[in-house]
C-alpha cells in the first residue's frame, strides 16, 4: 500500500542551514508513525517541514501523491491537520469556538457554520470529552484541556493525515491514555494516518505501528516497536550513563544505591519491587535472590540490587546457588523476607528466610530505613 504522505530526499533546518538531510519517512492511512529520540534532535523540525510551517531545503513532501508545495493552504487543510506545542492566542473565545476553527476549511469566505458543521463541532468535543467546558474560555482552561481541544479542532477538518508534536506533554496519566485511544480510535475507525513525537517511550511503544529514531543529525533507524524497543539501542539512542531502560516493561530505573549490600532481599512474584525501590530511594544498598530470570521481581532487581541471586528461567536452585545466596547473606547482616508464602517450586527462598530467622538476622523494612537514616545523621 502507498505511503498517504512521505518524504523523498528531505533537509531541514533553520536559516538554510540544514540540521537533517537525505530524509526518507513516510506513513499510510491507518497507521500511526512516532519519532522518538533526544531532546534538540530535531524530531520538530521534521514535524514544521512536513506541514510546511518550515521551507523545505530540499527534496520533497508528498501528500496524496502530490508535492505539499503544489497545494493550496485550502486544499492541505482538507487533507491534513496539526496539533502542535505552540500556544494558541485565542483571546474571548470559547473552547467551542476554537474546535470549530477547524470547519473553516469547509465554510465560505464569511466563515459561517452551517447546521451540519455544528454538529461536527459537538462530535469532536465528544470524541476528546471536553463536554464539560466547552463553553469556557479556551485561555482559562488548563493546558491539559487546551491540548484536547485543539485535538478536536484537527478532527473537525475531517483530515486524512494529523500531525501531532509531543501531543501528551501537558496531560495527566489518565488524559494522556484518553487521547491516545482517540487517535487510535481514528487510525482504525476513520483510515486515519498519524504522524507525532513522544517523548514517553511507553506510550510510544504501545501506540505505534512502526517509529522512526531521530539522532545525531540523522535518521538513526526506522522499524516496528520490536525491533526499536530494545534495552541497548534505547541506551545509545538517548546516551544514558544513569540508571538503565527496561523494553520489556518500557520503564526506566534510577541507580542502584551505592557501596557494599547492608541487607540481603527475599523476594519473587513481584513481591520485592515496591522494597527494591524504597531500598534504593534511601541509599541503602542491598543484594536480592533467590530469582528466576522470568520471575517479576528480576528485572527490577537486576537495575537496583548491587548483587542478585538468580537462576534461568523454570530452573529449581541448585545446593550451590542455595550456599551462595547463604553466604551472601551472612556477609550483609541483615534479610528482609518480602514473600509472606511459599509455594512448593519456591523451597529454595523458604530455607533462606528459615536460615536467616535462626541466625538472628531476620529484620523488617522499617528497621532497616530507621537504621539508614541514623547512618546518615
Amino acid at each position: 500500500m502507498e505511503y498517504y504522505i512521505s518524504t523523498e530526499k528531505l533537509a531541514v533546518g533553520y536559516d538554510g542551514v540544514p540540521l537533517i538531510e537525505n530524509i526518507g519517512i513516510g506513513v499510510r492511512r491507518g497507521e500511526i508513525l512516532t519519532l522518538i529520540g533526544p531532546n534538540g534532535s530535531g524530531k520538530s523540525t521534521i514535524l514544521k517541514t512536513m506541514i510546511r510551517e518550515l521551507r523545505l531545503l530540499a527534496g520533497t513532501v508528498v501528500l496524496d501523491g502530490r508535492s505539499i508545495t503544489e497545494m493550496s493552504e485550502r486544499e492541505l487543510a482538507k487533507k491534513q491537520a496539526i496539533v502542535m506545542t505552540e500556544r494558541l492566542q485565542a483571546e474571548l473565545m470559547t473552547c467551542w469556538d476554537v474546535a470549530a476553527t477547524g470547519r473553516y476549511p469547509y465554510t465560505g469566505r464569511l466563515g459561517i457554520l452551517s447546521a451540519e458543521d455544528r454538529q461536527k463541532v459537538d462530535e469532536a468535543i465528544r470524541l476528546v470529552h471536553a463536554e464539560d467546558y466547552a463553553e469556557s474560555l479556551f485561555q482559562k482552561v488548563s493546558d491539559g484541556q487546551r491540548q484536547r481541544l485543539l485535538l478536536a479542532r484537527a478532527i473537525c477538518q475531517e483530515p486524512e493525515v494529523i500531525v501531532l508534536d509531543e501531543p501528551t506533554s501537558f496531560l495527566d496519566i489518565r488524559h494522556k491514555l484518553e487521547l491516545l485511544d482517540v487517535l487510535k480510535t481514528l487510525v482504525r475507525e476513520r483510515n486515519v494516518a498519524v504522524v507525532m513525537s513522544l517523548h514517553e517511550l511507553d506510550l510510544a511503544h504501545k501506540v505505534s505501528d512502526r517509529v522512526v529514531c531521530v539522532a545525531d543529525r540523522r535518521i538513526d533507524r526506522i522499524g516496528t516497536p520490536e525491533e526499536i524497543f530494545r534495552d541497548d539501542y534505547i541506551r545509545t539512542l538517548y546516551g544514558i550513563e544513569k540508571g538503565s531502560y527496561n523494553a520489556l516493561f518500557g520503564n526506566l530505573e534510577m541507580e542502584p544505591a551505592k557501596g557494599e549490600p547492608k541487607v540481603f532481599v527475599i523476594g519473587g512474584g513481584g513481591a520485592g519491587v515496591p522494597l527494591y525501590r524504597t531500598l534504593q530511594r534511601s541509599g541503602v544498598p542491598f543484594s536480592a535472590g533467590i530469582l528466576q530470570e522470568n520471575d517479576l521481581d528480576w528485572p527490577t532487581a537486576h537495575a537496583l540490587a548491587a548483587d542478585v541471586v538468580s537462576v534461568p528461567a523454570y530452573r529449581v536452585p541448585d545446593e550451590e546457588t542455595v550456599r551462595k545466596a547463604k553466604e551472601m547473606i551472612r556477609k550483609c547482616g541483615s534479610v528482609i523476607c518480602a514473600v509472606k508464602t511459599f509455594e512448593e517450586g519456591n523451597r529454595s527462598n523458604r530455607e533462606l528466610r528459615d536460615f536467616a530467622d535462626t541466625e538472628g538476622l531476620l529484620v523488617t523494612q522499617e528497621e532497616v530505613l530507621i537504621r539508614a537514616k541514623g547512618a546518615a545523621l
